[in-house]
């Protein structure tokens, strides 16, 4: 009589680890994700279509203001570089939306509890985001000084200069400008969850309170002013030396991003989805 043949319970399917670790997969994931809804398409075209018209508009403010009759409004020649940085004011909007909508659109639709089911560690999950909308914004900040030193060049005509160096030199400090600024959004977006209410902080923290704090003109809260992240921002892409140098600028701007990061992690560690 033979004895009966005892089968092994089957091993549970193991998940597949992305190739180069979940931390790429990750990444890819988010850039997956950020490709394939069309508000991202809606806002880079936002972004462009901003840009040259602001372009447009400070370059003809600028060749206006040196054939008026008012000599106290002649700038004289400006450089193209400067009339991209001045754009910025307005476009920086459009990429401040690219970042926030990638964590609130996910908040809105509930796809955020799909996303933490596929990338179970919040932290890594907030890198990835930050390092795909990092790299996005980056990039599309070069093409947006691209565009802005395409439009204002022709405008300005003889009241314009176009160094080879320095106006390259000032698109990619935009580009890093941007690049920070968007990550700094999407960490607020983490922590806030809400597009509105982080658009109103953004708002109030690089251009309202700043703003408010130089309106006075005294040297105590102007310096204050100095360390908010739109100013910083403005003394980097600017080159000044006053009151404290570019690169304090660009450092300082990073801290406040990373800062926001932190935040944001914080609240996701803290909150269900």
């Amino acid at each position: 009589m033979s004895t009966p043949r005892t089968v092994a319970p089957a091993r549970p399917a193991s998940r597949p680890v992305p190739a180069g670790g979940p931390f790429t997969g990750a990444v890819a994931a988010e850039w997956t994700k950020l490709w394939s809804v069309r508000s991202t398409w809606w806002t880079l075209l936002a972004g462009v279509l901003v840009m040259a018209a602001t372009a447009g508009q400070l370059a003809i403010y600028a060749a206006n203001a040196n054939t008026d009759d008012d000599p106290a409004n002649n700038p004289g020649v400006v450089t193209v570089g400067s009339i991209v940085i001045g754009s910025l004011d307005l476009t920086q909007y459009a990429v401040l939306a690219l970042g926030l909508l990638t964590v609130t659109s996910e908040y809105a639709t509930g796809t955020i509890r799909t996303t933490l089911r596929c990338t179970p560690s919040r932290g890594r999950m907030l890198l990835a985001k930050a390092v795909v909308v990092a790299v996005v914004t980056f990039l599309f900040g070069l093409l947006l000084g691209g565009v802005g030193a395409l439009v204002a060049g022709p405008v300005l005509g003889g009241w314009g200069r176009v160094p080879v160096a320095g106006t390259l030199g000032d698109v990619l400090a935009a580009a890093v400008y941007l690049a920070l600024v968007a990550v700094l959004a999407l960490g607020l977006a983490a922590a806030l969850r809400g597009a509105v209410l982080t658009l109103t902080v953004l708002l109030a923290v690089l251009m309202i309170v700043p703003l408010s704090l130089q309106e006075p003109r005294i040297t105590v809260l102007t310096r204050i002013a100095d360390a908010f992240p739109g100013v910083a921002g403005a003394h980097f892409m600017a080159g000044d030396t006053d009151p404290y140098p570019a690169a304090v600028g660009v450092l300082l701007l990073a801290g406040w991003t990373v800062a926001a990061l932190a935040l944001g992690r914080a609240a996701l560690r803290r909150r269900d989805a």
